[in-house]
């Protein structure tokens, strides 16, 4: 089994990919400002970090196989995330990645007229980090990206996937937080997107 780093772990995805990980048996370090909002799960060690606390994240995320990043783009500095991990020897670095970015009638999402404004800030710096990571060569790199609905729901294990296109199902773009730790961990477990964005969808 890989010893894992999950950065965010607290978070809406972070919890939902800890329990996870924690319910397939992988030992992980699940990093969160606020370790006491992390449930006490089987094979789960809570530690406080920051994302954007360079030499203690470096120091918390050495010795690992992977890491996992679930934070906010708008409220970490991808640049340096990606010099961190670098930095802490980890080799391989998995990123919950954003919707905005991927195509749907040859364009980007964030560059319709009609994507919300609220998310734009977001997505665009989510866009923006997939484009440092498609010019990252040390690291191996998989950037995840849901579907346009992202929501609290249930796991099923049902879903597709795909690569640079937007997912579009009966009833919309859609995947659950559930559903989507199923396809990261699945990843995890036997990659298939080295150095890639894929993303997930019913």
């Amino acid at each position: 089994m890989p010893r894992i780093a999950l950065i965010g772990a607290s978070g809406q995805v972070g919890s939902r990919l800890l329990a996870e990980l924690s319910k397939r048996g992988h030992n992980v370090t699940a990093i969160a400002r606020h370790p006491e909002r992390i449930q006490p799960l089987p094979n789960v060690t809570a530690v406080a970090g920051d994302a954007n606390d360079s030499e203690k994240l470096q120091q918390l995320i050495a010795g690992h196989d992977l890491v996992i990043s679930s934070v906010h783009f708008t409220a970490s500095q991808p640049a340096q995330l990606l010099a961190d991990v670098r930095a802490s020897g980890v080799p391989r670095y998995l990123v919950v990645g954003g919707a905005g970015s991927l195509l749907a009638g040859g364009k980007r999402l964030i560059e319709s007229p009609q994507f919300p404004a609220q998310y734009l800030a977001e997505a665009t710096a989510g866009a923006a980090f997939l484009d440092l990571l498609r010019q990252e060569s040390q690291l191996d790199w998989t950037f995840l990206s849901p579907s346009a609905e992202f929501f609290a729901g249930q796991r099923t294990g049902q879903f597709r996937l795909g690569r640079d296109e937007l997912l579009v199902g009966p009833e919309g773009s859609r995947i659950s937080f559930e559903d989507y730790a199923v396809a990261m961990v699945d990843e995890i477990e036997h990659p298939r997107h080295s150095r890639q964005r894929f993303t997930v969808g019913y």
